[in-house]
């Protein structure tokens, strides 16, 4: 049995008000290629498929099309789609009833019997080899919020209510699965241990909880396919647990990412090799800087001038990191002016001036966008500007709860 493992598509997201549309087509394109080339028997979508939990028409079009086209060009093809924290689980199982008939599993929710007992059987997805023969099971667990495990019957405790999801799917996959079956775990969630990217991951860790063990998928999953971290990467050096990344670049901190699918190729219930399937980069990311003014216009000056036979699509998205010594009230304007006739698309510069940190010696401090601070961080320093003092755990943790909350009432009904 083959599968594919990719995560974090964010269909809809805007790079500083810069659409991704034509990026994500290319991706798309080139993944249906893949699995024309490659035949896989299943394809893993580790949630964040959409940016937001009310993505633009154009990026709904984008999956359910790519969908079509994947059913189309290979029938027995079975997609395993689930919701991540970026996205509404109620949206993404909306269609559910539809694209079953093109063999796609739409997970966007966990749900409880009335006696309290996990609803199990629609989160475990029958995985067949090219003869329609059931080679193993797909354990679906999107994205989990407070309000789904937690409550009455299940408690308080946030983290234990997820081990509880997990330990009552995990049984009953056991349950199912006849022996030489594979069992392969698909989730969106934060893994202790793994390394998050500096501005583009939003956190999923409450107050002071910490990020959920590994421990959590015994050795009897043959496969765990992860979500919502975008640097490829093992849990704890574990092969058989990972992150495949996000397909494109989603912020200017993950330039250097090695953007990419995983084959996963199973024999029996046993795991045989995970193996990486780089994704060509269609439009490339670009910094310069940081570096005083002066040196900056000096590289902006070097930079190619556009070939009349490009794409103008295929222009790369540049950002300018400037040291600054005082404010330059024309700053944009002189570097406007240095872009000129160059073979790039401007979409941030970020200012950066030096100063002394009350207390804090020669540290630099650093003016920050609004855009790269956190819900939290906001949270953090008007308690602290309102009350004179630092926001303990327990009210950090209140307002964590509050903003699950809140986002959650942003989904569609």
């Amino acid at each position: 049995m083959r599968l594919f493992h990719t995560s974090d598509w964010h269909l809809g997201q805007t790079l500083h008000g810069q659409e991704r549309d034509f990026e994500h087509a290319c991706f798309l394109d080139w993944l249906l290629g893949q699995l024309k080339l490659r035949q896989p028997d299943a394809l893993l979508i580790a949630g964040d498929v959409f940016d937001t939990v009310n993505p633009p028409v154009k990026a709904q079009e984008r999956l359910y099309d790519f969908i079509v086209q994947a059913h189309e060009q290979q029938p027995g093809l079975t997609i395993v789609m689930i919701a991540g924290n970026h996205d509404s689980g109620s949206r993404i199982e909306l269609p559910a009833a539809l694209m079953r008939r093109l063999r796609t599993h739409a997970l966007g929710r966990v749900q409880w019997l009335d006696d309290g007992e996990l609803d199990a059987e629609r989160l475990l997805v029958p995985l067949t080899n090219a003869k329609g023969k059931v080679h193993g099971w797909c354990l679906a667990l999107p994205f989990l919020r407070p309000a789904e495990v937690t409550g009455a019957l299940l408690g308080d405790d946030y983290l234990r209510g997820i081990a509880q999801v997990h330990e009552k799917l995990i049984a009953a996959a056991l349950a199912k699965r006849e022996p030489k079956q594979a069992l392969i775990a698909i989730s969106h969630a934060h893994m202790a241990g793994g390394s998050v990217s500096e501005d583009s991951e939003r956190s999923l860790i409450i107050g002071n909880a910490e990020a959920l063990p590994a421990s959590l998928f015994g050795s009897e999953i043959g496969y765990v396919a992860l979500g919502h971290l975008h640097k490829p990467q093992q849990v704890n050096g574990e092969e058989r647990i990972r992150y495949c990344g996000s397909p494109i670049p989603l912020s200017f901190s993950e330039i250097n990412y090695p953007h990419q699918i995983l084959e996963i190729e199973f024999k029996g219930a046993s795991l045989v090799s995970v193996e990486s399937r780089r994704v060509p980069r269609a439009v490339a990311l670009q910094r310069v800087g940081p570096a005083p003014l002066v040196e900056v216009l000096a590289q902006l000056g070097e930079l190619a001038e556009p070939d009349l036979l490009d794409d103008p699509q295929r222009q790369p998205w540049l950002e300018v990191r400037v040291q600054l010594d005082e404010p330059q009230p024309d700053l944009r304007q002189q570097i406007e002016t240095a872009l000129q006739g160059k073979a790039v698309r401007l979409v941030r510069i970020a200012a950066e001036y030096a100063g002394r940190a009350t207390g804090e010696g020669d540290d630099d401090e650093r003016l920050m966008e609004l855009s790269q601070l956190r819900p939290e961080d906001l949270f953090a320093r008007a308690w602290e500007q309102s009350y004179g003092s630092i926001a303990d755990e327990r009210t950090l943790a209140d307002f964590a709860l509050l903003l699950q909350e809140v986002q959650q009432e942003e989904e569609p009904a």
